[in-house]
């Protein structure tokens, strides 16, 4: 079994118990990540659809995008029950071999996705592809602590989370973005250098 089978497998495992661990993330700063998505909108790591809810009633359309099958069931159930005002339409995928054309969004979603790629870089190299050069990219992210000590006890750590459900807790997402040839625009931090909100463009020539 490869890399993303196993991870894979370890996510429709948890998938029954997975809407309670992202509980964690705070639904303010669900809201503010989400405030300012607009036209064709891509989630990639949609999991059980935690952020449906918290989306603007005025966006155009919603692809959800998850390598979890467990995962997009409880999404689907939780469309049904929303009734959203705008079409929804999740697919199982893997964000580094994304199904769509270039240039095919406005606005890209990413909530706590990127410490359980495998290739994070090669993720987020698709992001910038299939995102239109005028779009944006939202990101709500926990990575690595710039804090010496907290950034040691996180290394320290890291093989176990990986183990239990897949999750690299030390990733230096910052690094990946800059080398993924994306540009920051705005770098929020949320609880210390961990949890970070940040707005990124495709940094394509337009």
């Amino acid at each position: 079994m490869n890399t993303n089978e196993r991870i894979k497998s370890r996510y429709n495992r948890i998938s029954r118990i997975y809407e309670g661990m992202d509980r964690m993330i705070k639904k303010d700063w669900r809201l503010d990540l989400l405030s300012n998505t607009s036209g064709k909108v891509l989630e990639v790591g949609i999991g059980t659809g935690a952020n449906l809810p918290f989306y603007p009633h005025h966006i155009e359309s919603l692809t959800g995008v998850d390598f979890s099958q467990g995962m997009l069931q409880h999404a689907r159930k939780k469309i049904s029950i929303l009734q959203l005002p705008f079409p929804v339409d999740l697919i199982e995928g893997d964000i580094q071999a994304l199904p769509f054309p270039d240039d095919s969004f406005d606005t890209i979603i990413s909530t706590c996705v990127f410490c359980s790629v495998p290739d994070p870089i090669l993720g987020l190299k698709e992001l910038k592809r299939v995102c239109k050069p005028t779009g944006k990219i939202f990101m709500l992210e926990h990575m690595r602590s710039e804090n010496k000590i907290l950034g040691m006890v996180m290394d320290l750590l890291n093989p176990i989370t990986l183990s239990l459900w897949g999750a690299n807790i030390n990733r230096e997402t910052i690094n990946n973005i800059d080398h993924s040839g994306l540009r920051i625009e705005t770098n929020s931090c949320l609880m210390g250098t961990v949890f970070r909100s940040l707005m990124i463009s495709p940094n394509k020539d337009t």
